[in-house]
């Protein structure tokens, strides 16, 4: 078991078109920190050096809470891979430039902050793209440890980059580092261009802007599944940023060390991550993912407790070093998740607000964290944030993770083509849609138990609002309604937004009615144009010219689901 799970760790770097692009990735984020480092290095003799130093990483991090989520709506709007080439062009300009003001002379302390705030904008716009293609590039079952292997990325890079700059800038100078992390962009931009993907994007016309940023936004409101795993995360980030934002302070005030020795500390973070993302597929195999969060979280914690109480460089280095495994298994774990459960239509959207949370939990939590140290000092802080991870790790047992591995997540058509007496026009709204259920009264329950499902499945797609309703004259009757905002976005409910597991509610359903149900379309009565070839066709498809129970009007009635 053990031979197989080191083989599993590494089987994504197999498959050559997904180990191009990460080792291109990787050469990417080793570039990302040497410019930082290049940044704050520039930044060291000027007046407010503390200020402007500490600058550098808010101009990096802050695109991520203000561009991940329209950034998810491009990704999933326009093809990834043609997002992902022209974002790199863009990086690629900024550190050209970045390069030769740096080598002119004519770098000044706003200027280099503004264009590392673009960096850092370009970045924002590549994580949720470059999540979401993901599963494109490897199977179903390797999306884990090609999760663990994006945190293996990462953290290699920081372990690597920072060094490389150090030596980088004292031999060759400042404007060198930007331009190999130039280079880097182009990199990665060739690599995405000689990679051609064997199945098309749809060609239908992208949603517009503000439409999807709406139905991203719905899709995690009404997903209790995918607000489990976002708060599992944050429950997770905020007691662990204690770590991340008082370490220099631990290492300086507590440890009396250099930066030399904090180097050495954030080494062992780094080699403790590296070895959690190898052995997580390992550890994946042998138990659930809420036990493997819930013993990561007991790690992590463990290590907070050491750092509080203990006073020696070498103790606290070999105490971080699992902490730096705990993380990776954490974070991958959840990642991975995310992404085996988002079906690929708000994929991107999902993982960009996976990126919000993560960055404003570490910011937030970071924020939180310096505060309460400046009340109560280090040690009582960290056994504050370590008691407060060992009891989210406890509480796991009681409120474990959804499991998943048994639910369809492939895209599935439920509902067959829409057939109407008129021609409505895409943004015609809004737009209900009725269908009715005979249900017998012994059955009512069970029937009001899946409908509650279905109601789920309804506002996850793209419903406004939703009702079940009884039929006064006819008690066994049911009647769903529920309101689209435009008759485009209904068809795109038919088109591509249910998954295999939608299909299966939406069969228990009609299982437990006595009759297959009947659905009606209810359009703005001024935005169609009567079709009366179409109406005609229907009528005939149907036998019935004048039946209708609910009273909208014979031609715009169909016999199946809507």
């Amino acid at each position: 078991m053990s031979t197989g799970g080191q083989a599993q760790a590494w089987s994504p770097l197999r498959i050559a078109v997904y180990r191009n692009l990460w080792l291109a990735l990787l050469a990417a984020n080793i570039g990302t920190w040497m410019q930082t480092v290049g940044a704050q290095w520039l930044l060291v003799n000027t007046t407010d050096a503390e200020t402007l130093v500490a600058a550098v990483q808010t101009a990096s991090m802050l695109p991520i809470l203000l561009f991940a989520l329209p950034a998810g709506v491009l990704a999933d709007a326009f093809d990834r891979r043609y997002l992902l080439i022209s974002v790199q062009g863009f990086l690629a300009t900024v550190g050209i430039v970045m390069t030769v003001l740096t080598a002119t002379g004519h770098m000044g302390p706003a200027l280099l902050l503004t264009l590392t705030f673009a960096l850092g904008t370009g970045q924002a716009v590549t994580l949720p793209a470059w999540a979401a293609v993901i599963p494109q590039l490897v199977p179903r079952d390797q999306i884990r440890p090609a999760s663990a292997l994006g945190a293996i990325s990462v953290n290699v890079a920081r372990a690597i980059g920072p060094a490389v700059a150090g030596v980088l800038i004292a031999e060759v100078g400042i404007a060198f580092v930007f331009g190999l992390n130039a280079a880097t962009f182009v990199l990665f931009a060739a690599t995405l261009i000689r990679w051609k993907p064997r199945s098309a994007r749809p060609t239908e016309a992208p949603e517009r802007f503000t439409a999807a940023l709406r139905a991203g936004g719905r899709y995690v409101r009404y997903s209790p599944t995918l607000r489990h795993l976002l708060l599992r995360i944050v429950l997770f980030i905020l007691p662990g940023s204690a770590l991340w934002a008082l370490l220099p302070l631990v290492a300086s005030e507590r440890l009396g060390t250099s930066s030399h020795g904090y180097g050495l500390l954030l080494a062992a973070l780094g080699v403790g991550a590296i070895a959690g993302g190898i052995g997580l597929p390992r550890l994946r195999s042998r138990m659930s993912a809420s036990k493997l969060l819930g013993l990561a979280g007991v790690i992590f914690g463990l290590s907070l407790l050491d750092v509080a109480t203990l006073n020696d460089l070498l103790a606290v280095t070999v105490a971080l070093a699992p902490a730096g495994a705990a993380w990776v298994i954490v974070l991958a774990n959840l990642n991975a998740e995310i992404q085996l459960f988002l079906p690929n239509w708000v994929r991107a959207r999902g993982l960009a607000v996976y990126q919000v949370v993560f960055a404003g939990g570490q910011a937030l939590g970071a924020l939180a964290w310096g505060a309460v140290a400046q009340v109560v000092g280090l040690e009582l802080t960290f056994l504050l944030a370590a008691v407060i991870m060992l009891l989210d790790a406890v509480a796991l047992a009681r409120w474990p993770l959804p499991d998943l591995r048994d639910v369809d997540r492939e895209p599935a058509v439920i509902w067959p083509e829409v057939s109407l007496g008129v021609r409505p026009d895409p943004e015609a709204g809004p737009v209900l849609v009725a269908s009715s259920y005979d249900v017998r009264p012994e059955r009512e329950k069970e029937f009001m138990d899946a409908m509650r499902l279905v109601r789920g499945t309804r506002m996850r797609t793209g419903a406004r609002r939703w009702g079940l309703f009884r039929v006064g004259e006819e008690p066994h009757r049911f009647v769903e309604v529920y309101q689209i905002a435009t008759w485009g976005e209904h068809l795109r409910q038919h088109d591509n937004r249910f998954t295999g597991a939608d299909q299966e509610t939406e069969e228990r359903v009609n299982a437990i009615a006595d009759e297959s149900s009947r659905s009606w379309h209810l359009l703005p009565a001024e935005s169609v144009s009567r079709d009366p070839g179409a109406a005609a066709d229907e009528a005939v498809a149907t036998g019935d010219m004048t039946a209708d129970p609910t009273g909208v009007g014979g031609p715009e009635t169909v016999t199946r689901p809507a």
